[in-house]
């Protein structure tokens, strides 16, 4: 007989890795999930604090905090609830969190560390981008000049795929490795980041990926006002999107992708790599 498994909050991807665990005989309990479960058999529990006493393994959404609880609360939580007899699976785990794991002795997963999930990870956020960039549009992505703000794994991705829509890809970084790599092996246009102000009017869609302020109000100024921004960077984004409503802007923060546009796929994928390390 397995383990019982707590399956906590999160998104459809939760709900899809349930279904999967109890078709394959595991004991699941579910607390918080975006909708029931409904077929098999399984225990719906009715707070955390039951999903610690009842469960040795838990398995917490990506990232750890969604559909949760505040980071200050789940803190202390794990802090008093956690025993070296449990064992923690997550995504994006918070510092604040991973410091009580590793002090109280936890065994515990994050699977935005494994290399795998996080790639294909990218994968379904780059397509999630791109049809929410579609539908926010009166125009096609094909032929269109696109900026992708940042070069990271979920950047990369996301330009490639532009790019084999036919649009007209530039890459904006801090990091000239980066626009190396992008020019020069990836076929893109590049430009740095500091000289981003003399090239944005020309942009009919913008994507960020970079978790920190960049297309503030001096720069919102400068791009065209029926400019498509796919802001996909974590909360609270990489855009001020105060001033961006004040000009009626089309800009929109687009989080947890995955769990949205490709929840089963998403879920598959967690699934294997949950099995692989708790059997």
């Amino acid at each position: 007989m397995h383990s019982k498994i707590a399956i906590l909050g999160g998104d459809m991807r939760q709900v899809y890795i349930a279904k999967n665990l109890i078709k394959k005989g595991y004991s699941v309990c579910t607390y918080h999930l975006e909708e029931p479960v409904q077929d098999g058999i399984y225990t719906e529990l009715h707070s955390f604090e039951d999903a610690f006493k009842k469960c040795q393994i838990l398995i917490c959404p990506i990232p750890l905090t969604k559909n949760t609880l505040p980071i200050e609360d789940l803190t202390i939580l794990f802090d008093k609830k956690l025993t070296k007899d449990h064992v923690l699976i997550g995504g994006a785990i918070p510092k604040e969190i991973s410091e009580i794991l590793d002090e109280k002795k936890i065994v515990y997963y994050d699977l935005m560390k494994n290399e795998k999930v996080a790639i294909l990870n990218a994968v379904a956020t780059a397509e999630g981008s791109i049809a929410a960039a579609i539908q926010s549009s009166v125009i096609n992505l094909h032929g269109s000049k696109c900026l992708v703000l940042g070069y990271g794994r979920c950047a990369k991705v996301l330009a490639g795929k532009l790019k084999g829509l036919n649009a007209i890809v530039t890459v904006a970084s801090r990091t000239e490795a980066a626009l190396a790599y992008a020019n020069a092996v990836a076929g893109l246009e590049t430009v740095h980041l500091s000289d981003l102000e003399k090239i944005l009017p020309n942009f009919e869609f913008i994507f960020n990926t970079i978790p920190s302020l960049i297309l503030d109000k001096n720069y919102l100024t400068l791009v065209r006002p029926d400019v498509v921004i796919i802001d996909i960077a974590s909360a609270p984004g990489g855009i001020d999107y105060e001033y961006a409503v004040e000009r009626g802007l089309n800009a929109k923060l687009c989080l947890g992708l995955p769990g949205k546009t490709a929840p089963k796929i998403s879920a598959d994928i967690l699934e294997g790599e949950i099995l692989e390390f708790i059997d």
